[in-house]
């Protein structure tokens, strides 16, 4: 439920809501590293968008759904999705790696569940009550706080005592300078709405000519406005919505990705020289099954892929313990069977990208995971 102070401030700034990514969340940290989380809601299927072509069991649990259309080919085992054009050139370019067969410590299959496990860094569901991402920005010497919630919700991710500002784009034509005089009047002697008034107002004065339109190029290219201001944020996390795909996956999958890859390569682009110093991880709550089912989709299922890009990202390479699609190897007679644990991979991109130090940060943002160390080697320092 949006609180009443918050639609209030939604309503004049004319926020709203996007495509894929409904919302964007930043937190302003003392750095000239920047580290970007672009969640994907809803299960993306991490056999389809690196598909394992050199495994003998992958042609008869997929080819209905791949067709004509392998993709693009990585080395011996693995070919990327032919919509990530762009994600295809990073990893060309070595500012692109892979961690295939990964997944959370969820092992069921709720979306809501999977993705509380995957943003709070526990090891169950509503466990932990702050988010990875806001326990991140707190280790980080302050320059400037925000606290701002014109989006409805702040991402689970970022949720915890380090205030951060959320932001999304509007279809709605801007406030006039009139009404938002007479609210700024209004609000002037209330302790509780001026500073949040304030804080919008901060907020939407970063998005200033950055182009904040819906589509997920422009998101890219917002996302990149605010990391690239001199007094805006460092971290940000994106949402991404739609990758649910119980049927009719392949065009829908495809449009999904075409969708990522663009706003990837705009986020990259409106970076500029900033790029260089730029660490963006793309995850998922769970992956799919490994067959296909009767509606031309896949189910809930559990090992997926993740990826991390960026300029300084030792790219060109895919990490993975592969365990194999045959029958018996897979998760529960049904799934790819998780090799690496995604935390590991928060743990050690988050330090890397911030230069911090990884058993520290794994420590912090994971505690009740304790079994597995950040991977290293990811980000050049």
């Amino acid at each position: 439920m949006i609180a009443r102070r918050q639609f209030l401030c939604a309503a004049a700034l004319g926020s709203g809501a996007l495509f894929v990514a409904p919302g964007l969340a930043l937190a302003t940290v003392a750095t000239e590293r920047r580290f970007v989380f672009i969640i994907q809601r809803g299960a993306a299927d991490g056999l389809d968008i690196l598909r394992p072509l050199g495994d003998p069991a992958f042609a008869a649990l997929r080819s209905g759904l791949i067709g004509e259309a392998p993709g693009t080919k990585l080395d011996a085992m693995f070919s990327l999705h032919p919509a990530l054009v762009e994600v295809a050139r990073m990893y060309a370019a070595h500012q692109a790696l892979f961690v295939h067969a990964v997944a959370s410590p969820y092992r069921d299959r709720s979306h809501f569940d999977g993705q509380n496990v995957l943003e709070t860094g526990g090891t169950q569901p509503y466990v932990v009550r702050d988010g990875w991402l806001n326990r991140l920005v707190a280790m980080q010497p302050h320059t400037q706080d925000e606290a701002i919630a014109i989006a409805p919700t702040v991402p689970a991710a970022l949720r915890g005592p380090v205030p951060v500002a959320s932001y999304a784009p509007s279809a709605l034509p801007n406030a006039a300078d009139d009404l938002m005089t007479r609210v700024t009047a209004l609000y002037d002697a209330d302790p509780q709405l001026d500073p949040i008034w304030a804080a919008a107002l901060e907020t939407k004065g970063l998005a200033t000519g950055v182009g904040a339109k819906q589509d997920p190029a422009s998101l890219g290219r917002l996302t990149a406005g605010f990391l690239t201001k001199p007094a805006g944020p460092r971290i940000a996390m994106l949402e991404t919505l739609g990758w649910d795909t119980h049927n009719a996956q392949s065009g829908r999958l495809a449009n999904q990705l075409r969708n990522l890859d663009a706003m990837l390569a705009a986020l990259r682009d409106g970076l500029g020289p900033a790029w260089a110093t730029t660490t963006v991880l793309v995850a998922t709550e769970f992956g799919r099954t490994a067959a296909v089912n009767g509606t031309g989709g896949t189910d809930h299922g559990t090992g997926s892929v993740a990826m991390l890009l960026g300029g300084a990202v030792q790219g060109g390479r895919i990490i993975t313990d592969w365990p194999g699609l045959a029958a018996s190897k897979l998760y529960e007679a049904r799934d790819l069977r998780p090799t690496t644990a995604l935390d590991a991979l928060i743990a050690g991109a988050a330090a890397e990208g911030l230069a911090l130090d990884p058993t520290r940060v794994g420590q912090k943002l994971f505690a009740q995971a304790t079994r597995d160390r950040p991977i290293t080697g990811l980000v050049m320092s």
